[in-house]
């Protein structure tokens, strides 16, 4: 099985990065993604694409990126659901990124995680 997800388009939102309980480092992201094709009224559609970064790739990210950054991201998508409090069953499609490419500026080197 392949499952392997290849992105490039601008941050949303300045990097959001924490530490889990054992100290591992994670950050959140948010892609717009440009549609490569025209919709019926002539214009071009973004998608909004969630991101998990782990650990290196999710440091360097928080460090070096900001919002309206280009960056490339190579990962796998992952689905999971959890339940609300109100009993409510919320189903969440990621992509869990395993390396980042910097497009712009100075760096323009991937990630990779250790």
């Amino acid at each position: 099985m392949i499952n392997q997800v290849v992105l490039v388009g601008r941050l949303t939102k300045d990097p959001e990065l924490r530490y889990t309980a054992d100290g591992a480092a994670v950050a959140n992201i948010t892609l717009a993604v440009t549609r490569n094709f025209r919709n019926a009224e002539g214009g071009i559609d973004t998608d909004f694409v969630q991101c998990t970064l782990w650990r290196k790739v999710a440091e360097n990210t928080a460090n070096y990126c900001r919002k309206g950054s280009i960056i490339g991201v190579m990962g796998r998508i992952q689905t999971r659901n959890y339940e609300k409090k109100d009993g409510q069953r919320v189903y969440v499609t990621e992509v869990v990124a395993e390396s980042v490419r910097f497009m712009g500026g100075k760096t323009n080197e991937w990630i990779e995680h250790a």
